[in-house]
């Protein structure tokens, strides 16, 4: 069996619908996936519209979200899984969420907009399409389209990325805030991609926070990285995570569903 925790779609920052996910995930044989979008739980509605969340009974699909969390210095990033999305308390703060990441895309096209990158507000909004969680990405492929970059990458680098002229801070939940936010949803908090943070200490002080999990297994973890964040999440008696992290953009690992698994037992350590 073959599984992929850490997916994301059009309703955040991915290129592919989530239909479009359950469609390739199927063709891919993947029989556990769960959609963690960025600050939103969008993606379940449309499929439960679609009538594709009981589907499948070869495709089980576990409620998924990634928050972006705010730390001096640091972003840091926790999943939410087997969550209530549909939970009052739930729905309500990812509102907050939304409608500052709205606010937050206006201020930096104004900063933008100064700088002499002359795009408009409602281009990004068409970009977004449906997406809940507009933000930088959006911004940034229309940089890109508009041929002031050459690449979504380069365009953050010079212009969107933290300390940039154009970067503009937004409302985020402390790591602490976000791990009871998930308790109280019924879900286990998993700290995403740790070796991306770059402070092993930063990790241990999350821990000792109260996350649940690590997401060991991640396409940016190399094996010392794979082995140590493994050794960690043993000794505190963490669970085990793992996925793709797929957005579906051309050139980025992994370009299709599948490529990147890791066991179903990992499915295991959710329900625990």
């Amino acid at each position: 069996m073959s599984v992929d925790l850490h997916i994301h779609t059009t309703a955040s920052d991915g290129r592919l619908s989530p239909v479009e996910i359950i469609r390739q995930a199927e063709l891919a044989g993947l029989t556990h996936i769960s959609i963690t979008d960025h600050d939103t739980v969008a993606a379940y509605s449309d499929l439960a519209e679609a009538g594709f969340l009981n589907k499948s009974a070869n495709l089980s699909i576990i409620p998924g979200i990634e928050f972006s969390t705010d730390l001096p210095q640091r972003e840091v990033h926790i999943l939410g899984y087997c969550i209530d999305i549909g939970n009052e308390k739930l729905r309500d703060q990812l509102e907050i969420i939304r409608a500052d990441r709205l606010k937050r895309s206006q201020l930096i096209i104004a900063k933008l907009n100064k700088l002499g990158y002359l795009i408009d507000y409602s281009r990004v909004l068409d970009i977004a399409g449906q997406a809940q969680s507009v933000g930088r990405p959006h911004i940034a492929k229309v940089l890109v389209e508009d041929g002031y970059f050459t690449t979504i990458t380069e365009a953050f680098e010079q212009v969107l990325s933290k300390d940039s002229p154009a970067y503009v801070p937004h409302f985020k939940l402390t790591p602490e805030q976000v791990i009871r936010l998930i308790e109280q949803v019924g879900g286990s908090a998993i700290l995403a991609h740790p070796g991306l943070i770059g402070d092993d200490n930063l990790v241990i002080d999350l821990i000792k926070a109260g996350i649940h999990g690590i997401e060991v297994y991640h396409p940016e973890h190399d094996q010392a990285a794979t082995d140590k964040y493994l050794v960690i999440a043993n000794k505190y008696n963490l669970k085990i995570t793992g996925g793709s992290d797929f957005h579906g953009i051309p050139a980025r690992f992994p370009e299709k569903l599948g490529i990147f698994t890791v066991n179903a037992t990992l499915v295991d350590f959710l329900s625990m």
